[in-house]
C-alpha cells in the first residue's frame, strides 16, 4: 500500500465554530469515498453539490438534510479525495456527524493546519503558498488579503524559486572545475559566474532592504500615541477608533497604562496604542505609565504627537519628534492662533482638522507598509534564510578554491530551498503549519 492509502482520512469543521445557518464539516483521505457511501446511501457525481439526507450507518436515523461535494484524487485541494459536507450549523447536528465520523475506523480529527499541509506534501502548493493560505484567513484589511492572494498566486515563490535555480546553474559550472580539474574552468568562465552570483547577490540585499514593509503590513503598523497629558490623546484614540476604549477626563494623568486598539486605515492594518503623559510626577504608578509610553514609543513604526493648543509653551522631548514623527496640535477651539511648524492643527472634540490628520496618517502608514508592484518579504523565517543566504554568497565572493566556492553556493541555494520548501523540511513543518486554524 502506498502512504497515501495508509495515512488515516482526516476531518474537521471548515466554517467557523459556533451556531449558524450553514457549516462547512470537510473530510480528506483514502476513505472519504466509502464515508460518503455510509453517511448518504450514494457516491455523488464529483465537483457537484448534491442535496442528501446524512444518516447514522447503524440506526439509519436521520441526522441532517444537506448538501455533499465529492473532489476525488489528485484534483483536490490536498491531492488526495475530499469531500465537503454542508449541513446546518447547530451545535447538535456537528457534534452527531463529529461522533459518527470519530468512531469510524482510519478517521481522525485534522490537526491544525492539516489540510494544507497534506496540499503542500502533496505538490498541490509550495510553502510559500501554504503560508499564504494562513495570512488570507487571518487577513483584516484590503492590503493583507491583496498581499496574501500574491503570495497565493506563487509570485513570491516564483520569485524564490528563481534564486534558487540560478543559484544551482552557477553551482553546476563550479562543479565542473571539481569534476574536471585536468580541463580547468575557463578564467572567462569564473569572470561569468561570479558576475552572476554578485547580481544575485544585489538582487536579494535590495529585496531585504525593504525596512520591513511585508513584515509591517502583515503584522500591523505600530503607533503610538505621545504628548503632555490632558492633551487629548485619549480622546484622540476614541475618535479614531469611533468608540469609547479610553477613559478620558478633564484631570491630567488619567491614563497610566498602554491602551492599544488595532484599526483599518486605509485598508491597512494599524496597531495604535495611547499612552500615558509624558511629564515628571513623583506618583510611583505614573512613573512606570511614563516608563511605558516611552517604551512604546522606542519600539513604534510611528509617533503621532499630539501638543495642547492652550499650552503653547509646554513641550516634549524633541527626540521623540525625530525621525519623522506626526506631529498634531490639539485644542485649536480653545486657541484659534496656536500654531506649531510642520504640525497640523485639530479639534478632536469638534471634528477640525480631523480628516486632514486622518489623511497624513494614512499615507505614512503606507510608507512604511506600502504593497508596491514586486513581492514583499512577509515573514521573519524568509528573512533570516535570506540573510544566510546573502552571507554565503559574500563568502563565495572571496573563495579561491572551487571546492571552498561550491561550498557556498551550496548553503546559499539551502538557505533558499528552506523558505520554499525544496529541501528536508520536516522539522520546520511543524512550525509552519501549527499556525493554522483547525479545518484549514
Amino acid at each position: 500500500m502506498t502512504e497515501l492509502q495508509t495515512a488515516p482520512t482526516i476531518f474537521a469543521l471548515a466554517s467557523a465554530p459556533g451556531r449558524a445557518g450553514i457549516a462547512v464539516l470537510r473530510l480528506s483521505g483514502s476513505r472519504v469515498h466509502r464515508t460518503l457511501l455510509a453517511l448518504v446511501g450514494l457516491s455523488p457525481v464529483p465537483r457537484r453539490a448534491t442535496r442528501v439526507k446524512f444518516r447514522n450507518p447503524d440506526s439509519a436515523e436521520i441526522i441532517d438534510d444537506g448538501v455533499a461535494i465529492y473532489f476525488p484524487a489528485p484534483h483536490s485541494y490536498t491531492g488526495e479525495d475530499v469531500a465537503e459536507l454542508h449541513i446546518h450549523g447547530s451545535r447538535a447536528v456537528i457534534a452527531a456527524l463529529f461522533e459518527l465520523l470519530g468512531n469510524r475506523e482510519g478517521l481522525r480529527l485534522a490537526e491544525p493546519g492539516e489540510f494544507t499541509r497534506r496540499a503542500f506534501e502533496n505538490g498541490k502548493l509550495g510553502l510559500t503558498e501554504a503560508e499564504a493560505v494562513a495570512d488570507l484567513v487571518e487577513a483584516e484589511t484590503a492590503a493583507q488579503r491583496r498581499q496574501a492572494m500574491r503570495q497565493l498566486d506563487g509570485a513570491l515563490g516564483a520569485l524564490y524559486e528563481n534564486w534558487r535555480m540560478r543559484l544551482m546553474q552557477a553551482l553546476a559550472r563550479i562543479e565542473a572545475e571539481i569534476d574536471f580539474p585536468e580541463e580547468g574552468l575557463p578564467p572567462s568562465l569564473w569572470a561569468s559566474v561570479r558576475e552572476d552570483v554578485a547580481a544575485l547577490r544585489r538582487e536579494i540585499v535590495a529585496h531585504l532592504d525593504d525596512s520591513h514593509r511585508g513584515e509591517r503590513l502583515r503584522d500591523g503598523v505600530s503607533v503610538a500615541i505621545l504628548g503632555p497629558p490632558n492633551a487629548g490623546k485619549s480622546s484622540l484614540l476614541n475618535a479614531l477608533a469611533r468608540r469609547d476604549v479610553a477613559i478620558t477626563s478633564a484631570i491630567a494623568g488619567t491614563t497610566r497604562d498602554v491602551i492599544e486598539v488595532r484599526l483599518d486605515l486605509g485598508g491597512y492594518p494599524v496597531m495604535v496604542a495611547d499612552t500615558a503623559g509624558l511629564r515628571q510626577s513623583a506618583d510611583a504608578i505614573e512613573q512606570e505609565g511614563v516608563r511605558r509610553a516611552l517604551a512604546r514609543a522606542e519600539a513604534a513604526d510611528l509617533r503621532l504627537v499630539i501638543l495642547d493648543a492652550t499650552r503653547p509653551t509646554e513641550t516634549v522631548d524633541p527626540k521623540l519628534i525625530a525621525n519623522d514623527a506626526l506631529v498634531a496640535v490639539n485644542k485649536i477651539d480653545l486657541a484659534p492662533g496656536a500654531r506649531v511648524n510642520g504640525a497640523i492643527a485639530i479639534s478632536v472634540l469638534h471634528g477640525t482638522g480631523m480628516n486632514a490628520l486622518l489623511d497624513r496618517l494614512t499615507a505614512e502608514v503606507a510608507k512604511r507598509a506600502g504593497e508596491g508592484s514586486a513581492p514583499l518579504l512577509t515573514r521573519a523565517r524568509h528573512r533570516a534564510a535570506l540573510e544566510q543566504c546573502t552571507e554565503a554568497l559574500s563568502r563565495f565572493a572571496t573563495a579561491t578554491l572551487p571546492e571552498l566556492a561550491a561550498e557556498d553556493l551550496r548553503h546559499a541555494a539551502h538557505a533558499i530551498g528552506r523558505i520554499t520548501g525544496r529541501v528536508d523540511v520536516e522539522d520546520m513543518l511543524d512550525i509552519v503549519f501549527r499556525e493554522f486554524c483547525i479545518g484549514k
